[in-house]
């Protein structure tokens, strides 16, 4: 699937919104899966799974989503410059 932004000038990713929930980690060390579970031309959602891992066995200790906002280069919005005054 091609990404829906390439015909943009995408500026940033803005997180738009993020939540986590989490359990008390045990094991030898943690292993952490991301995944997009949407790309689109304004908003992409992201799950994120964080595992405990002892031996061969995972456990699942936390999880999280997030949206991002892309920002699109704007020339005609004015940006305040470096002495607080705005220029455009």
């Amino acid at each position: 699937m091609e990404d829906e932004t390439a015909s943009h000038d995408v500026v940033a990713r803005i997180t738009a919104s993020f939540d986590s929930q989490g359990l008390p980690a045990v094991g030898d060390h943690l292993e952490a899966v991301g995944t997009v579970l949407k790309s689109g031309r304004t908003l992409t959602v992201c799950r994120l799974d964080v595992y405990g891992v002892q031996g061969t066995q995972r456990s699942l200790v936390a999880t999280g989503q997030q949206t991002l906002i892309c920002v699109n280069e704007r020339p005609e919005v004015a940006v305040p410059s470096s002495t607080g005054s705005l220029s455009g």
